[in-house]
């Protein structure tokens, strides 16, 4: 178990992204509003979840056949789109208080995620070649 990755700054954002997906779903879930809301946090508590047990259990070490910050990468700017507009929906239609408090904590949910892709963005270094000395002359 790596504890230096929970103290860390991509770590704790990990846990926040986590509990505010699960906020927004229990919101989404109280409230009795479209399944789609409800779906989608639900689905965003649960792949942060895997995300967090793969750094934490240090599965991305082992598991080599996917580069798992681009992956990473990946599921935060898609999942940053879906929120987007299925907090929109949630904050305009606002049937009751329950959907418009999942509405806003989506898009809390939004901010972290785009903090997310950036911190994981200076993680990755494209320009860099990785695991290679430096070009010969």
């Amino acid at each position: 178990v790596d504890r230096a990755f929970l103290r860390s700054p991509r770590g704790s954002l990990k846990i926040s992204r986590t509990l505010v997906a699960l906020a927004a779903l229990i919101c989404f879930m109280a409230s009795g509003s479209h399944e789609a809301y409800a779906a989608l946090a639900g689905m965003e508590t649960g792949i942060t979840v895997l995300f967090l047990l793969l750094y934490l259990l240090r599965l991305d070490t082992q598991i080599r056949c996917f580069y798992w910050p681009l992956a990473d990468v990946l599921n935060s700017m898609i999942a940053a789109l879906f929120l987007l507009v299925v907090s929109l929906f949630a904050i305009i239609i606002k049937t009751n208080k329950g959907t418009l408090a999942g509405g806003v904590l989506g898009l809390v949910l939004l901010v972290l995620c785009l903090v997310d892709v950036i911190l994981l963005y200076k993680k990755i270094s494209l320009d860099k070649a990785r695991g290679r000395s430096a070009p010969a002359k």
